[in-house]
């Protein structure tokens, strides 16, 4: 829906009195229908530019990112300044990257399958549905449930250490990953909460926690993240459409394609600040991981209950 400006009503309206009034002058008139015609087209087109999900492409889903990253520097913003620094970690250069060959398409169809597996326990009655291995959280319905306690010794049935070893695996490798990409001291990064299974479907939200689509700002929104990072586990255009993920930038939007196995990470503070498309059709399942630099938020690698 294009979303029309209420001054754009107020000038409708304010020509059509001006137009009553003078009458007499018919060329006077149709001059200022003209006129306010003309500005009318030109406030819709900026108002509905402002609506543009995407004026740039990073990478698409057909392309193939590997061997190195393919990096967006961005200028760091003033947020890192509201909380304490850490040398080795707090961001001193700040951007998005995006790579293909940290994780394999087969281990991604692997951690899709874990996700398939947990998520069909339960789920939300909206759109978007998480699965958090740390804390246990599951969508149930309009609320959360904790696996670990709600089905108790019947999780061996669901997961497998294998499973577990796997998403251990790959944490690693993607928190490797961010700290060679940013200059960083990887022990000096840790694990932080959320991180989260995420299945979104074109389903209508019933709560606040099913609308996924907001501009946001991870290090405002959550405050112990540095660095975030998305694992997408299925494709854009084949397996859903829209769910694109969008940095909003001060002149601009670019986008990411996701593609089972890449990894898109960034600095968390407002230079990135982004949205993700409302999916559209098909269901989209990705992984956040999420970093710190505070060992106070640190969490543990999952472990099978």
């Amino acid at each position: 829906m294009i979303h029309v400006h209420p001054f754009l009503y107020f000038c409708r309206g304010n020509a059509l009195r001006q137009g009553s009034a003078w009458r007499g002058s018919r060329a006077t008139a149709a001059l200022l229908l003209v006129t306010v015609s003309v500005f009318v087209a030109a406030l819709w087109l900026y108002v509905t530019s402002l609506d543009s999900d995407v004026t740039e492409t990073l990478v698409s889903q057909a392309e193939f990112v590997s061997p190195q990253p393919r990096v967006y520097n961005i200028q760091c913003s003033e947020d890192y300044n509201n909380y304490k620094r850490y040398p080795g970690c707090t961001p001193q250069k700040c951007g998005r990257a995006v790579i293909d060959a940290v994780v394999s398409r087969e281990e991604a169809q692997s951690l899709k399958r874990l996700a398939e597996r947990g998520l069909a326990l339960a789920g939300s009655e909206g759109g978007a549905s998480i699965l958090d291995l740390h804390s246990g959280a599951l969508s149930m319905g309009k609320q959360f449930v904790n696996i670990y306690r709600y089905f108790g010794d019947h999780i061996g049935d669901v997961f497998t250490e294998e499973d577990f070893q796997l998403y251990r695996a790959v944490r690693g490798r993607i928190q490797a990953v961010i700290a060679d990409t940013f200059g960083l001291d990887p022990k000096l990064m840790y694990l932080t909460k959320p991180t989260f299974f995420s299945r979104i479907n074109s389903t209508t939200a019933k709560t606040q926690h099913d609308e996924y689509w907001h501009p946001h700002i991870d290090k405002v929104t959550y405050g112990s993240f540095d660095y975030t990072s998305l694992l997408y586990l299925s494709d854009y255009g084949s397996d859903f459409s829209g769910g694109r993920f969008i940095f909003m930038d001060q002149d601009s939007n670019s986008t990411v394609e996701p593609r089972a196995g890449r990894v898109s990470f960034f600095s968390s503070g407002s230079e990135n600040i982004h949205r993700v498309e409302k999916v559209t059709w098909g269901t989209r399942y990705a992984i956040t991981v999420s970093f710190t630099c505070d060992p106070e938020y640190a969490i543990s690698d999952p472990a099978l209950h």
